[in-house]
């Protein structure tokens, strides 16, 4: 499955979160880092809702930059 994840420059370091997957986070102190966390964070949080019994969420969300 491929997810759409928003990733955010904060003071000091970046974070992501997806859309298609409430409360799956991930923070890291660049880019490359928090890219490889919210990897992590979405086989986790996969990993959960599937021990738990419950449904996974297929992918919905898009990214597109709009120029103005």
């Amino acid at each position: 499955m491929r997810y759409a994840v928003v990733i955010e420059k904060a003071e000091g370091n970046d974070s992501a979160y997806v859309p298609d997957l409430p409360g799956c986070v991930a923070t890291g102190a660049t880019t490359a880092e928090v890219e490889k966390a919210i990897r992590e964070a979405i086989e986790f949080h996969i990993d959960g809702l599937r021990e738990d019994g419950l449904p996974v969420p297929e992918p919905t969300s898009q990214c597109e930059y709009v120029e103005v």
